[in-house]
């Protein structure tokens, strides 16, 4: 239990989001290469959440029968194995395929270091260094942005001869990391013990809590958010501010480097806040939610380059802040051996607006335009904050 344990887990997930989020950094690049409308290019988050969200339950139970450690090992080297098949990827319908893959390993993710987190947290300090570890997320996601769109200004694909589109090369440089990450995970993380038997998650028993039901709510709602704005940032700026796609991507690790700011602040203010385990993060949660509300309607409102890296770095911190306090309020509620069936409901719920909204938006910003869908994310999150302070944080 010390901050090196919390180091090493972030470390994992840093790279696990690497991997995970270059998707959503390329979907630009993927748009032009296989000359897909908008809407279409969606489908590769759907793809990749729809592989996600159905073996959630799956490894939520592994991780509460068999520990943690398997599964950072395991997960990640199959998620290095996925990068691999989007990198080799000739045609659209096969990525997806890839994507599918991508989406099957990553599902080892947050129940596994959610565990993790819990066991290495240094007392009293849980619910930061939760946010230490969700730190990873956006680390992983801006250094995604930067390779995809360092990637796609190279001859990549002339020099290796084997990938079709330069930026597919930033898909190999992550897979090589994976393996790397994770041999040292293998050696350097002993984990927690477990039970040993695996058995079908409880899920009935935390649906009979009132508070996690609430909590699911603000997932779905804030999900959508999340995932939506890690997809459509760079499009945002190629058609609305007339930038190229290396701006889009500055602006995106800009969001995502903010969102890092945000999770360290939630934790660090959850943890001092007087009252319950559950209390702080769950009033942070409330807060991040509507500021997140604020932070869309900013976008719409930006005109311009610098108004609009601004206005995504204001919701940076408050959108993808968010998921710190949100998995800390999660694993207050429920006892230590059912942190993995817990996780994956949560992550679940996360998943499923993940799995609606980017199409949908895709949609609505081709018909009637990208202020529509921005202010849609808006209203679902104001939602999200009403249904977090009835449900948890008034009490």
């Amino acid at each position: 239990m010390s901050w090196r344990g919390v180091s090493l887990v972030s470390g994992w997930q840093f790279t696990a989001s690497l991997c995970f989020y270059t998707v959503f950094a390329a979907t630009a690049f993927v748009r032009e290469g296989f000359n897909v409308s908008l809407g279409v290019t969606g489908l590769t988050v759907t793809a990749m959440m729809l592989g996600y969200t159905a073996l959630l339950f799956v490894t939520g139970a592994a991780t509460d029968a068999f520990g943690e450690r398997p599964l950072l090992v395991y997960g990640l080297l199959a998620l290095a194995a996925g990068m691999a098949f989007v990198a080799l990827s000739p045609s659209f319908p096969v990525l997806l395929a890839a994507l599918l893959f991508v989406g099957f390993a990553y599902a080892t993710a947050m129940p596994a270091t959610n565990r993790a987190s819990v066991h290495v947290a240094p007392p009293g300090r849980e619910a930061l260094a939760m946010n230490v570890k969700q730190v990873g997320v956006t680390g992983g996601s801006a250094a995604a942005a930067i390779l995809i769109t360092r990637m796609a200004t190279t001859d990549a694909a002339d020099v290796l001869g084997f990938i079709r589109f330069d930026w597919q090369a930033a898909f190999l440089a992550a897979a090589v990391l994976a393996v790397i990450v994770a041999t040292i995970t293998a050696w350097r993380y002993e984990g927690k013990p477990a039970s040993g038997q695996l058995s079908t998650p409880d899920v009935r028993a935390l649906l009979d809590d009132p508070s996690y039901r609430g909590l699911l709510l603000s997932g779905l709602l804030v999900g959508s958010a999340v995932f939506t704005t890690t997809s459509y940032v760079v499009p945002h700026v190629t058609d609305s501010v007339m930038a190229a796609a290396g701006v889009g991507g500055s602006i995106l690790a800009t969001t995502q480097l903010t969102g890092s700011a945000g999770r360290l602040l939630g934790g660090e203010i959850a943890d001092r806040i007087p009252g319950t385990d559950v209390r702080g993060p769950a009033l942070v949660l409330a807060g991040q939610s509507a500021l997140a509300a604020v932070g869309f309607i900013g976008v719409v409102l930006s005109s311009g380059e610098a108004a609009t890296w601004v206005a995504f770095g204001f919701v940076g911190i408050f959108v993808l802040g968010f998921p710190g306090v949100y998995y800390a309020t999660m694993t207050a509620m429920v006892d230590d051996d059912e942190v993995g069936a817990a996780t994956a409901g949560g992550q679940t719920a996360l998943n499923t607006g993940g799995l609606i909204a980017p199409p949908l938006f895709g949609s609505v910003a081709e018909t009637v335009g990208y202020d529509a869908g921005w202010t849609g994310l808006a209203v679902l999150s104001g939602f999200a904050a009403v249904a977090v302070w009835f449900s948890i944080a008034r009490d």
